[in-house]
């Protein structure tokens, strides 16, 4: 993790805004990833690929002038991996919709947005969900209360870690991207968002690692406890 008192550490003392992606940075998706296993004759591995196989039909789909909603990719992706690896859909298969509204917050998430929001940050959800399902999402985690702002990118119908993305959260919130700290789990997220100008955190989740090919993030921190003790330090200088 950069260390706040270190004379190379980034300038982060002009935060005021975070934002925050919602899977797999506030939301635990190991119960999703049950279900898909479960779905596809408890094949555990195909869990992690149909992941990233939506992350990437995401990119596909938008980059090619499409739009769908993040759940119609999910079950599309399902579809292929079932016929891929010759495995037969029940009629009675849970549902992804549902099983990605119920997902539970990370144990660091409600104590550390509960400090945050104290220090007196801005906190927005940024996600690639739809409007309708991080809604959802949020309320049964039962940290919607934390955020003033909940952001789709249904609302301007392209995926992050599409530049765009990033100038258009930050124009929503009347923030500039330099006093915007993007918070996620992914290296493509917070790579996206330092691209776009912003300040990055990256949260080292299980499984999770950064990318060498994108920007170095300006935080680096094992969960969101973490990341709240570094930013009130930095606070302090």
């Amino acid at each position: 993790m950069t260390d706040a008192s270190d004379n190379n550490a980034p300038n982060l003392s002009n935060i005021t805004t975070l934002f925050f992606d919602v899977n797999e940075t506030l939301l635990d998706i190991q119960p999703l990833k049950d279900v898909i296993s479960k779905t596809l004759d408890n094949r555990k591995e195909l869990a992690d690929l149909w992941f990233v196989s939506l992350l990437h039909n995401s990119l596909v789909d938008t980059a090619s002038g499409g739009w769908h909603s993040f759940a119609e990719i999910g079950n599309a992706v399902l579809t292929m991996l079932a016929a891929q690896h010759n495995i037969q859909l029940s009629d009675d298969a849970p549902s992804l919709a549902e099983a990605l509204s119920q997902l539970p917050p990370h144990a660091d998430v409600i104590a550390a947005l509960s400090v945050l929001q104290q220090k007196g940050f801005k906190l927005v959800a940024l996600t690639n969900s739809s409007q309708a399902l991080a809604d959802k999402q949020l309320n049964h985690a039962g940290i919607i209360h934390f955020f003033d702002r909940v952001l789709s990118v249904e609302s301007i119908k392209t995926y992050k870690p599409d530049l765009k993305v990033y100038c258009w959260a930050a124009e929503q919130m009347h923030v500039s991207r330099e006093n915007s700290l993007m918070i996620a789990a992914h290296s493509w997220d917070v790579g996206g968002a330092k691209r776009a100008g912003m300040h990055t955190a990256f949260i080292a989740r299980k499984g999770q690692s950064l990318s060498p090919l994108m920007p170095d993030p300006d935080l680096v921190c094992p969960d969101l406890k973490a990341l709240a003790e570094s930013l009130f330090t930095i606070e302090k200088l």
